[in-house]
This record gives structure tokens, C-alpha cells and sequence, in this order.
């Protein structure tokens, strides 16, 4: 497996950086088939895929939630994010589904995100632990209770996997943590559970079986410009990260957005997610290129900017530290990756 861009280290890194010298290339346009989108994600890029979901839905076709719970559950305040949409108890329930097809109903009446009834005809993953102490099994149940108002039967699959902790679990990384676990990289070996294998079949229909991955290419890309405003301001890292079997390279493969969690983008713990989630070697035996977005740590200002943002654990914004659009099409964040996909689909350089 190829990556790229190959960095030197020290001074010389900073000098570069700051001259532009050391820019990832840009994302190639690969000519892919981007009317049936998928997404997925864990915790908070479990919310990410929900949002992108809701927004997007006339160009996602699934959508693969692991820990997360229901659109705009924190309505936009960090406090219900921590008790109502993490740890509920008492009153501070995730809303129910009632209320949450209202919100979307509102949102998609003021143009905000797309026509509620696209979800009609998506079909979606959701996975739950029992020893997850970070989102309790109840945020994900609420979850599945709406989507069954909204789906019809049998496109939703929910699994609840017993000692499983809050992680991704994986047979692909070299060194996961333990099942119960809840500790970064948030990689988990439970036994042989494979829940991108289980999640991509679900939301794809049959497939290949998984190959090395090898038979594919992990690029690095310049978010940039796809943002907009500046990186840093939108909790963005520069770079992100595809997943491009060699058979893609001459147009018309599908695309799979996966969403990493907190503490889990590649500042954080470098290419574990990336590599070790279970993806790519899926990918590449079904013409599937896995699109990585990348967040980025930030505590309060930041050199250059005179913008508060308080996000120290490099989360994906689900509660609305970009701003109050954070969940709609007018966020920065999801309208930076509809950037990305858009440009996948642009036709092949020749």
C-alpha cells in the first residue's frame, strides 16, 4: 500500500508547512458513481453520519451508526450532547421520535436539508454495546425506534453486541484493544465481529468477499479547499485521507464516506482508524472508494484566527461548536465533505 505525502521531520517540516511547500495533493477526481452514497461512523462521527444523512438525503442511500443517537439531539447545546445524547437519565432523554421528525420536517420546510421522505428508501446499520459507558445503549435505542417510523421493515439492521465497549470492533487492526474496552484508538478485537464487513453488506448487498489491501491506494488530500473559511476555525484538519482500489482509477465506483470518532482522527492516533477499522480491504475487492474526512483538535483561539472554538477532542461538530447550522447543509463541516464527494465524481483526468 502506497501513502502519501512522506514527510521529513524537525525545523524544516514547520518551514515548509508555513510556505505551502508541504500541501497534500488535491483530492483526484476519479469519475465515481455518487447517486447512492453511503456513510458511516462511530460516536461522534456517529452523529456526523446521521447529519449527513438527514442533510444529504437525496444523495446517501445509508448510512452505518455505531454509538450515536438521534438527529439534532443536542439541539445545538453541549450540556444535552453530555446527559440527554450520552449518558440520559431522568428527564434528559434523547427526544423521541415524534419529535425528531418534527425538527426535520421544520428544518426541510425552511430549505435547510433535504425533503424528509428521501430516507424512505435507505437502508441503515446500527451497533450497540452493552459495556459502552460513553453513549449508553438507550441514545442508540432511541435511534432505532425512530428509524423504524421511518423505514420500511427490513432495511434497518440493529445489532447489540454483549461486553462490547465503546469502539469500533474490527478483525483488521494489528493490535486492537480488548472488546469491553473504551480507550483510544477505539479499535476492538471481539472475537471475529467485523462491523464495517456486516455494515457495508447491509447498506451494499452482497459483496466480494474482503481482500488485502494492497490491492488499493491510500492517498492523503488537501481538505482546504473544500472548507470554507479556514481550516482550524472549522475544527478541520488540512488533510484527509481516500481509500482507492486499483480498479477505480478508470471511473464508476461507488463511494463510502467514514466518519472516525473523537480522539480517533489521525492527530490523534495517526492512521490507526484508517488502516485498522476494517474498510479498506472490503473496499478493494468491490470497487468501493472509502472516503476519510479528518477533524482536528482545537482549544479556544487559535494563531491567526479570533475565533472561539472549543473542540479539544478533535470531535465531529454534533453540537454546535461551528455555529447553530451546524446539522443542516449550511454547516461547514457537512458541506465540506459534500465538497469532497462532489469532486470523487467529477469525470477522470485522462
Amino acid at each position: 500500500m502506497k501513502f502519501l505525502p512522506l514527510r521529513p521531520a524537525g525545523a524544516l517540516v514547520l518551514l515548509l508547512a508555513a510556505t505551502g511547500v508541504l500541501a497534500a495533493p488535491p483530492l483526484p477526481s476519479l469519475g465515481a458513481n455518487v447517486a447512492g452514497v453511503t456513510v458511516s461512523g462511530i460516536s461522534s462521527g456517529g452523529y456526523m453520519a446521521v447529519q449527513f444523512e438527514v442533510a444529504y438525503s437525496s444523495l446517501v442511500r445509508g448510512a452505518g451508526v455505531l454509538a450515536a443517537g438521534p438527529y439534532y439531539c443536542a439541539e445545538g447545546a453541549v450540556g444535552r450532547a453530555l446527559a440527554n445524547c450520552m449518558e440520559p437519565t431522568g428527564k434528559d432523554a434523547p427526544p423521541a421520535p415524534v419529535d425528531t421528525l418534527k425538527t426535520m420536517e421544520k428544518l426541510a420546510a425552511a430549505g435547510k436539508i433535504d425533503p424528509v421522505k428521501n430516507l424512505r428508501d435507505d437502508r441503515v446499520w446500527l451497533f450497540s454495546g452493552s459495556a459502552d459507558k460513553t453513549v449508553a445503549p438507550a441514545v442508540v435505542d432511541t435511534l432505532a425506534a425512530f428509524y423504524r417510523e421511518v423505514l420500511p421493515e427490513g432495511a434497518l439492521r440493529y445489532v447489540k453486541l454483549a461486553d462490547a465497549g465503546h469502539a469500533m470492533p474490527s478483525v483488521a487492526d494489528t493490535q486492537p484493544n480488548a472488546c469491553n474496552t473504551s480507550n483510544p484508538p477505539f479499535i476492538n478485537r471481539c472475537q471475529d465481529f467485523d462491523a464495517a464487513g456486516q455494515l457495508l453488506t447491509h447498506l451494499l448487498g452482497p459483496l466480494q468477499p474482503s481482500t488485502t489491501a494492497s490491492d488499493g491506494e491510500l492517498i492523503a488530500f488537501d481538505q482546504r479547499p473544500f472548507i470554507d473559511g479556514s481550516a482550524a476555525d472549522a475544527s478541520l484538519a488540512e488533510e484527509g485521507y481516500a481509500f482507492v482500489p486499483k480498479t477505480c482509477q478508470a471511473g464508476g465506483c461507488r463511494v463510502h464516506v467514514a466518519f472516525h470518532g473523537c480522539r480517533q482522527n489521525v492527530g490523534e492516533v495517526g492512521r490507526r482508524f484508517i488502516e485498522g477499522a476494517g474498510y479498506n480491504h472490503w473496499a478493494a475487492s468491490n470497487r468501493l472508494i472509502v472516503l476519510y474526512p479528518q477533524t482536528a483538535t482545537r482549544n479556544g483561539f487559535a494563531f491567526g484566527s479570533s475565533k472561539w472554538v472549543l473542540n479539544p477532542k478533535g470531535c465531529w461538530d454534533w453540537w454546535g461548536y461551528t455555529g447553530a447550522d451546524y446539522h443542516t447543509r449550511d454547516g461547514v463541516q457537512p458541506r465540506a465533505v459534500k465538497a469532497m464527494i462532489d469532486a470523487l465524481g467529477k469525470a477522470a483526468k485522462r
